[in-house]
This record gives structure tokens, sequence and C-alpha cells, in this order.
């Protein structure tokens, strides 16, 4: 596992991927229990959100590769 994971960049998107495959599942989770649909303008808002924050996420981890290259 840690030859895989050995760099940091691997991990963050480790990470990335693991959080996505969460709320993948919550929502999924949510929506089968409760009332809300996909189509609500509430729930809208939330996806939007969350994908926002996924962006600034993996951007933040790019700049971050980016900045190790120029150090070298």
């Amino acid at each position: 596992m840690r030859e895989r994971l050995g760099s940091d960049m691997r991990f963050y998107y480790a990470v990335g991927a693991l959080v996505i495959l969460f709320f993948v599942i919550a929502i999924l989770v949510v929506t089968t229990v409760n009332s809300i649909g996909f189509g609500s303008r509430g729930f809208f808002g939330f996806l939007v959100g969350f994908g926002f924050f996924m962006l600034v996420f993996f951007v933040s981890a790019a700049i971050h590769k980016l900045e190790d290259l120029e150090d070298v």
C-alpha cells in the first residue's frame, strides 16, 4: 500500500476519490430513504456546492504539484 501512495499527490487524489465515493453513496441513501428528489432546488444547490468544493480541492492539488516541479 505504501508503494502505491508513495507520493503526496497520489495520496491527495486517493482522498479526493474516496470523498466523492462517500458523497455519492450518501446521496443515493438519502434519496432512497427520504422523499428528496434529484430535481429539487435545494438538492441541486447542494450538488453544485459540493462540485465547487471538489473542484477547488483538485485545483489546489494540481497547483501543489506544479510548485513541486518548480523547485527542481
